[in-house]
């Protein structure tokens, strides 16, 4: 499986759970039990290495905005959120995570943000096609700390600062 056909998937089963990112998930496993498990093993890398790639502190001050705060796992279930984004998404967040607030459409903090049922769809079709669990993907874990300079997740003037467009759009009050 190369990349387009990666995200193919994933927009084809973005776009007919229409916004609902448990359907979404749901329609994933569905459309993975169609393949074989060697590519379904390949999706999982493609899933993983963007995943890992997603592991970065601004990423990371992104979804604080948007979800009003994340601790360690609601930015893993975002990291599988943005994923299901799709790629145009998911690329112009990571090179700019502040565009954001121009990629999304619209964003409830109720349903949107959390993708962890996404972040299983492979290994639950696998499992489904073979009985047995995905093997190790081969390829490196995510790094010990996320890429980039830490700052402070819980600090709305920073966040304010370094998200002025996503702050504007989607944060809390604007702090003083």
């Amino acid at each position: 499986m190369d990349e387009t056909e990666f995200w193919e998937i994933i927009d084809a089963t973005r776009e007919a759970a229409e916004g609902d990112p448990e359907e979404h998930a749901d329609l994933l496993v569905e459309r993975l039990l169609q393949l074989d498990p060697d590519s379904v093993l390949d999706f999982a890398r493609h899933f993983e290495a963007r995943y890992n790639r997603a592991y970065r502190w601004d990423l990371w001050g992104a979804a604080a905005v948007l979800l009003d705060g994340a601790g360690d796992d609601a930015f893993d279930y975002f990291r599988c959120w943005l994923i299901g984004q799709g790629r145009e998404v998911f690329e112009g967040a990571v090179h700019d995570p502040d565009a954001l607030a121009e990629l999304l459409d619209e964003f409830d903090e109720e349903i949107d943000g959390d993708g962890e049922e996404l972040g299983f769809a492979a290994d639950e079709a696998y499992e489904q096609l073979t009985g047995t669990e995905a093997p190790d993907l081969g390829i490196p874990p995510q790094p010990a700390e996320p890429e980039g300079v830490a700052f402070d997740l819980e600090d709305d003037a920073v966040l304010a600062a370094r998200f002025p467009q996503l702050w504007g759009r989607f944060g809390a009050a604007v702090p003083d």
